[in-house]
């Protein structure tokens, strides 16, 4: 039954019976939990009370997403070439097996069987896996980013079942530089802003700790706006992990910061303007018209560029509110989101710690630019999961393997290195850890149910003083009624009337 005929049967129901009163009343009753049995067609306004409210929040999903106009034209880049893919693969292994020499180079050998192995299942991936809910610059990349995730994950499953030397010793077979335990750099010390004891440059300490994370850093938290689109979770997280590394700075001397470098140069300077940036583009974003037409159909070229430049924009937009004061759901659901992210910029120092690799190393840097690719396609399905699960039943596959590797990654950590992640924590940051999760479990308590249960006393208390029972309900000449024996098993007489009637 579609929503407008639910409705006339609402109101069919009430007109002809005369004893259910009305669409809003009946919605009061679903509220109780009670049903009236002598009203048959009250399943029709509850139905329609169901499908009305659904209806709502199908409309307040429409309002967050803008509206999207698109020509449908389907051109030899959108369509897919699963055969060409196919034949082009066929080719280069009967290449290798027919026209190739096959070296006596064990190493190589291996080497290159894994290579081939992982292009081949990129080769399928790209051609034949679930799309997510990116599509440009083209399905097809995204697929390819899904399809390396799996891989990482399988290469993070192997190191984890290795012993530490073998881990360690592992890594030699893709870059030979490294299985070398490595010194952390300390960025403490000198802590003072200008230094009068240093007449040729005053200001060396501002100078010293101006290296290349500092740019990566602002374009770290540009990118991580635009995936969790909202001030105030990027500014907690931002804080959060400087909380962080004061508290872990024992463990890792790469945590150890001054405190101008903390809050200014971090937290202000690279993360504020990072975020603010972001900010802006996402407002852009969200005003922008989203209209596309196929290259061959916009007659000017300068229509033709910027159409090719949009195409690296996104498809449609859509607006993220996570509300986390909303409900329980959503309230648990931002705390692990928040958490799943320290988590993953914690593991950023831990496994090159220990796994011997420097800060400047070139694996260090491809997973950064991997969580770049794959955390926004993970943000956005999670978001769907959170704010729709009527639609979304289950957690995105994206999302699903971003939070497989951010524990995986965690559990290398622990094995490789327990005796650091051990390392007892100072009384005092554990009684400030402890305080804070306290508030949060105080918190969580009053809003989501003492706040909810006094709440609801007090409108159930309400509604009884303003609704008037029949032994209050005055008769004709200015007496109350007292019903009788027979009224107390039978109703009043009034309602016997209505009955015959």
């Amino acid at each position: 039954m579609t929503k407008p005929e639910a409705k006339r049967s609402g109101v069919t129901a009430v007109s002809n019976t005369g004893k259910c009163a009305t669409a809003a009343s009946a919605a009061e009753e679903v509220t109780d939990g009670s049903v009236d049995p002598d009203c048959p067609d009250q399943s029709a306004v509850i139905k329609a009370k169901v499908i009305k409210q659904t209806s709502r929040e199908s409309l307040h999903r429409r309002n967050m997403e803008c509206e999207v106009y698109d020509d449908g034209t389907n051109t030899f880049f959108w369509r897919a070439h699963t055969v060409t893919v196919l034949f082009i693969l066929t080719c280069a292994l009967v290449y290798v097996t027919l026209l190739e020499e096959t070296p006596q180079d064990t190493t190589y050998n291996t080497k290159r069987g894994i290579v081939a192995s992982i292009l081949v299942f990129l080769c399928f991936g790209v051609t034949q896996a679930k799309d997510g809910p990116f599509t440009r610059p083209h399905p097809a990349y995204w697929r390819f980013w899904l399809c390396v995730t799996v891989v990482y994950e399988l290469f993070l499953i192997f190191i984890l079942f290795q012993t530490v030397h073998d881990g360690r010793q592992f890594m030699k077979y893709i870059d030979p530089k490294l299985g070398v335990p490595l010194p952390e750099r300390d960025y403490g010390g000198n802590c003072l802003i200008y230094d009068p004891g240093n007449t040729t440059d005053p200001f060396h300490n501002i100078w010293d700790k101006m290296d290349g994370f500092v740019p990566a850093h602002f374009l770290g938290w540009y990118i991580k706006t635009l995936m969790i689109r909202d001030w105030w979770m990027c500014m907690i997280i931002s804080v959060m992990f400087e909380f962080l590394e004061y508290s872990l700075e024992h463990q890792l001397p790469n945590f150890s910061e001054c405190w101008w470098d903390h809050w200014i140069m971090d937290v202000l300077v690279c993360n504020g303007l990072g975020i603010y940036c972001g900010m802006k583009t996402l407002a852009w974003l969200s005003m922008k018209p989203y209209q596309w037409q196929g290259l061959w159909n916009i007659p000017t070229y300068k229509g033709k560029i910027k159409r090719i430049v949009f195409q690296f924009t996104p498809y449609s937009w859509v607006k993220f509110e996570w509300k986390p004061a909303s409900n329980l759901r959503r309230w648990l659901a931002v705390l692990g989101i928040i958490f799943m992210f320290l988590l993953a910029e914690l593991n950023t120092f831990y496994l090159k710690f220990v796994l011997w690799m420097p800060p400047e190393h070139y694996l260090v840097l491809l997973r950064l630019v991997f969580f770049v690719n794959v955390g926004g396609v993970a943000m956005r399905e999670i978001y769907d999961f959170m704010d729709d699960p009527k639609f979304h039943k289950k957690l995105g596959q994206q999302a699903w393997l971003v939070a497989a590797i951010t524990v995986t990654e965690f559990l290398i950590v622990v094995k490789y290195d327990p005796n650091t992640i051990m390392l007892p924590i100072p009384f005092f940051i554990m009684q400030c850890w402890f305080l804070g999760i306290f508030l949060i479990l105080i918190w969580t308590l009053w809003r989501f149910f003492i706040r909810d249960i006094t709440l609801r006393y007090k409108e159930t208390r309400r509604r009884k003083q303003e609704a008037p029972t029949d032994r209050d309900r005055p008769l004709g000449n200015g007496s109350t009624a007292t019903p009788s024996g027979r009224s107390k098993l039978n109703g009043s007489s009034e309602t016997l009337r209505q009955r015959k009637s």
